[in-house]
């Protein structure tokens, strides 16, 4: 009986700690999300989980191996999103327009991450480099990206000259700010930057600013 029934609770006791640790994971976000990561508070997190802290210890080992997890996933979200993009029966630019509107519409889904984001730059960027998987989990677009400029450049729809990161910070720069940036740019200009009568219109907008980019005339040196 104990040979059948240990596999049967070996897997049971394997779903509950990952349930665990998602739900740690899923609170942790929100916190450090809401405080930074100065602010947030293990135990914060340990009362709003059906954990102790005890627990987020054992699974994470500690508050800045915490956030780096929280990192880590937010990315991964992303990157997943990065890798199903399916633009390979598109023309060059319809494809660099869909991988923009993919890139808007993740951000705006995902506040959180625009936050998380704001504060590992603020801590410069060391859970990530600390993070072997952060370090290297690069970004599935990249290579799209890179696909879609060399199709353009063979066709003569595309003049820029410019390497896919460069494009990825363009496309991301637009889509970072109108989150980040809602509600300084709101107080000052009377503009919410994620109003929903506005969405279709700001994604649009980045997409005929790429594709312009990419496709303008230019002089001769």
């Amino acid at each position: 009986m104990t040979s059948v029934d240990e596999p049967a609770r070996s897997g049971t006791r394997t779903r509950d700690a990952a349930r665990t640790r998602a739900e740690i994971l899923d609170v942790a976000t929100r916190e450090f999300a809401r405080a930074g990561y100065d602010g947030a508070r293990v135990d914060e997190i340990a009362a709003r989980t059906r954990t102790t802290k005890r627990m987020i210890y054992y699974y994470f080992g500690g508050k800045e191996q915490l956030f780096t997890a929280v990192l880590e996933r937010a990315y991964g979200v992303i990157r997943e999103a990065e890798q199903v993009l399916d633009v390979e029966h598109l023309d060059p630019v319809a494809a660099i327009r869909r991988l923009a509107e993919v890139t808007f519409d993740h951000h705006e889904r995902h506040p959180d991450f625009i936050r998380l984001v704001s504060i590992e730059n603020i801590h410069d960027a060391q859970h990530i480099a600390s993070s072997e998987s952060l370090a290297s989990i690069g970004s599935p677009a990249l290579d799209v990206i890179r696909r879609i400029l060399a199709e353009g450049r063979r066709s003569g729809l595309f003049t820029a000259d410019v390497d896919a990161v460069d494009l990825h910070a363009m496309i991301s720069s637009f889509c970072f700010f109108r989150v980040a940036n809602r509600h300084t740019f709101g107080a000052l200009f009377g503009r919410d930057l994620v109003a929903p009568d506005q969405r279709a219109h700001y994604r649009a907008m980045l997409g005929d600013m790429v594709i312009a980019y990419l496709t303008a005339e230019r002089a001769a040196d």
